[in-house]
């Protein structure tokens, strides 16, 4: 450690009040001797009695009183930005070596600096201890988890309006929007960095809130985003290619899921046995752990599935666009549930938060009466399998990846015997290449029409992509000699109007690939484009009628 110490200001009062979204409006003064205890640091003379109220990994969201953690990053240190920390109130600075170095070389520090080796290993840590956002002295929310490669977002909206149903006052954290009991937070990651988590879990708690969900993603895992959580449940949605370009094999992407399924980070476990790896994570978990079987209706297990699952998904039976069925345990109980969103990985997304809620410790009898009462797992989830017309059905979709590419396209499928599906998809720039080919495969498999587009090129070239989804596509449709149609405009919003141009009413139309997103990534310029109000204008424009939704906004 070197101490360059001002008590002039690195003082903060107890109950420092925050300007962020994210933050309690108060928090207790934790001494950064305490903190240099926690992470095997010394912290000598009056630098042990400073006040630390609030961590921050960015200089520009730096408050009084803060703990400003300067990180290596791809282009610059964040020591080199410490002078702008300190100057926003923060009374100390957690770096590594080389920040160190950075700091003494070319910076006058006024607050103590903690050096610890690798100081992104002890942020979530600290974070905790900090906003005390789990201790064991206070009652926070009962915490639920989902990961998965498909249906987090959904899980965690169900769980959410389940709960709520059931009367209770709850939080959510995930890719589309950040609920504390107030007005939404806009979310830019799946999971936010561990010092923005912890000062939500905080806040809830502050509020008094009885429950909060998070999508916890394999990057957040990798990244060490939820570092310091311990989820009361952790549920497993399913496993199937994606994120390759960070985890570089289907083994190590498995790995990195199964991290969240250990003591340290949970107390109990649902998991989703309907393919190798969701039995393989059951099998090899050390939680306690409930196993749910949804794609293989009231059947007994294959062979090599091993026993039946704990709870399964029985008798399906469609109801309007959605699904009514069965969830019926090992032992006899019996569940009624609906879900209005269409698809069969739905089924699974309300079975997967139906159970896990059931792990919570929740009544039976007290969750049917919500589930009849409520409808919950109807409810709207911006972006995934969100309807924006019904003549022609009118589809926005996340679907981003081999699997949920087939899953959507199978689900919008219409009994009408004339229906066409039109589908518009593309694939991210600097992501994971291998799945370009398979879902321009897929596509052709699946729709009549196939009009690959532009997704979030990034700093890719365009074309150069949509090139590699073109060739799954065309070799696809020669090889299996596929009756479809392929075509390739762009941009995008030009392939949502040749979509709906091509509609007839009876026809569905999927717009694949960015949901909910709003701003599309293009060489680091962020252009506006919600594909739901492009599909409204290019509806509206040809006499269609479109369903209102308040939540659409461009």
């Amino acid at each position: 450690m070197s101490q360059h110490h001002d008590p002039g200001t690195a003082d903060a009062p107890e109950g420092q009040a925050s300007r962020s979204g994210f933050r309690p409006t108060a928090v207790a003064a934790v001494e950064l001797g305490v903190i240099g205890q926690s992470v095997g640091v010394a912290v000598p003379g009056a630098a042990e009695s400073v006040q630390v109220t609030g961590i921050s990994l960015d200089s520009r969201s730096v408050e009084r009183g803060d703990l400003y953690v300067a990180l290596p990053g791809a282009s610059r240190h964040g020591a080199d930005f410490a002078s702008t920390a300190i100057g926003a109130g923060a009374v100390a600075v957690l770096t590594d070596d080389a920040g160190a170095k950075l700091l003494a070389l070319g910076h006058d520090i006024a607050v103590p600096v903690l050096v610890v080796a690798e100081p992104r290993s002890v942020v979530g840590r600290l974070s905790r201890l900090i906003y005390r956002s789990q201790d064991a002295d206070l009652q926070g929310p009962t915490m639920f988890g989902v990961t998965g490669t498909n249906g987090k977002t959904t899980t965690t909206y169900f769980v959410n309006a389940l709960l709520q149903a059931m009367g209770k006052k709850t939080g959510l954290i995930g890719t589309i929007e950040i609920l504390a009991g107030g007005d939404p937070i806009p979310s830019l990651l799946t999971t936010p960095e561990s010092t923005d988590v912890h000062a939500l879990l905080a806040l809830m708690r502050e509020r008094g809130l009885d429950a909060a969900s998070m999508e916890v993603s394999s990057h957040a895992v990798s990244f060490r985003r939820v570092d310091g959580v311990v989820f009361d449940v952790v549920g497993f949605t399913n496993l199937t290619q994606d994120h390759l370009d960070l985890h570089g094999t289907m083994e190590e992407y498995f790995r990195t899921k199964a991290e969240l399924f250990t003591a340290e980070r949970a107390r109990a476990a649902v998991v989703t046995v309907d393919d190798e790896w969701g039995r393989r994570l059951a099998a090899g978990t050390e939680l306690p752990v409930i196993t749910l079987a949804t794609l293989r209706p009231g059947g007994p297990p294959e062979p090599d599935e091993g026993p039946a699952a704990d709870w399964t998904v029985a008798d399906p039976r469609p109801r309007g666009l959605g699904t009514e069925f069965t969830l019926r345990s090992r032992d006899g109980m019996e569940l009624r549930v609906h879900t209005g969103l269409p698809g069969v990985f739905n089924v699974s997304n309300a079975a997967l938060a139906l159970t896990m809620v059931l792990a919570s410790g929740a009544d039976p009898a007290e969750v049917q009466a919500a589930l009849d009462a409520a409808d919950p797992f109807t409810v709207a989830v911006p972006g995934r399998m969100q309807l924006v017309s019904s003549r022609p059905a009118a589809v926005v979709d996340f679907a981003h990846n081999t699997d949920a590419l087939a899953r959507a396209l199978e689900a919008v499928r219409s009994p009408e015997p004339a229906s066409r599906v039109i589908v518009v998809f593309g694939a991210t720039g600097q992501r994971d290449q291998g799945k370009r080919p398979a879902m321009g495969a897929t596509a052709a498999r699946l729709a009549d029409v196939v009009i690959v587009s532009d997704d979030d090129p990034h700093d890719e070239d365009a074309a150069a992509i949509r090139a590699e989804v073109l060739v799954g596509a065309t070799d696809a449709k020669e090889a299996e000699q596929l009756d479809c149609r392929i075509m390739e405009v762009f941009p995008r919003d030009a392939a949502i109007r040749e979509a709906v141009n091509l509609a007839a009413p009876e026809d569905t139309i999927l717009i694949a690939g960015r949901g909910h997103e709003v701003w599309q990534e293009v060489k680091g310029v962020n252009l506006a484009l919600d594909d739901r109000v492009e599909l409204q204008n290019a509806l509206t424009a040809r006499g269609f009628t479109v369903l209102q939704d308040d939540g659409i906004e461009s």
